[in-house]
């Protein structure tokens, strides 16, 4: 096998989607392992890949295996598993808080890892993924990890002390546009327009806006100007949304999910 995962929930299938959608692996060359059946029979029937109850057979087969259980289950899973690990083998961690230190002292020997971080708009092909190796990675194989990673959106090389603040930006903020989305189609409802509907135009104006920062590269403040005009509506929003502190609360918001994720 190619590709391991110790793991088989939401994010790992939505990178198994990923990855076999844009052919850099073949189901065929991916094996899951799962303790709960239920989740590995799942994605065995979505995705078509090898499934086992088994962490050491995935690490035993794999050539690349990620590493995507939850943090607190991160130190029992590499006890078991580290005495199988290979020199040559690549591992990809998941996990926010779980620093390259804290992995290399739990592996207790030298291991290839690139630490990532990646959203859950992955699931459909439009996550946003930090990376960052640790001194055993080479340039080719944290580009060959880059292309697993990029198959299910886009990545970004960072420095490690970077990555509490991409769990605040980009891996818990999906919750956050959520809420923003969902308050939007709750007030539209308030005026009349069915939820349905309602949702489909929040949703579609906040992809929209997301679309135009990537692709003009004009500063948000611009493109927030060119929507106000004077004396007209959306500055009105604009003024209510500065009274109630609506930047403040979203830093405030930030800061308090790094705060967390460094005591992870």
């Amino acid at each position: 096998m190619k590709l391991g995962f110790i793991g088989t929930g939401n994010m790992a299938g939505a990178i198994m989607g990923g990855v076999i959608k844009s052919n850099v692996f073949k189901p065929e060359e991916i094996i899951g392992a799962d303790l709960f059946a239920p989740g590995r029979e799942k994605v065995k029937e979505l995705y078509g890949i090898n499934v086992t109850d088994s962490n050491k057979e995935v690490i035993e087969k794999s050539e690349v295996v990620i590493f995507s259980v939850k943090p607190q289950f991160y130190a029992d899973v590499i006890q078991e598993v580290k005495d199988l690990v290979r020199p040559e083998q690549l591992i990809i961690t998941i996990a926010p808080g779980k620093t390259l230190a804290w992995l290399a002292e739990q592996f207790g020997k030298d291991v290839k890892i690139v630490r990532t971080m990646p959203n859950t708009p992955a699931m459909v092909g439009e996550g946003m993924t930090a990376a960052t190796p640790n001194e055993h990675v080479t340039k080719e194989e944290l580009d060959y990890a880059c292309k697993i990673l990029s198959a299910f959106g886009k990545v970004e090389v960072v420095t490690e002390h970077m990555m509490d603040a991409v769990v605040a930006v980009s891996g818990s903020s999906p919750a956050y546009v959520f809420m923003f989305i969902e308050a939007m189609a709750d007030a539209a409802v308030a005026e009349g327009m069915p939820r349905a509907q309602a949702y489909k135009f929040a949703a579609q104006a906040v992809l929209g806006s997301a679309k135009m920062v990537l692709e003009t590269g004009k500063h948000p403040g611009e493109l927030k100007d060119m929507v106000c005009s004077p004396a007209g509506t959306t500055i009105e929003a604009v003024g209510v949304l500065e009274e109630h502190g609506f930047r403040s609360a979203v830093i405030d918001a930030m800061k308090a999910c790094v705060d967390v994720a460094k005591g992870m």
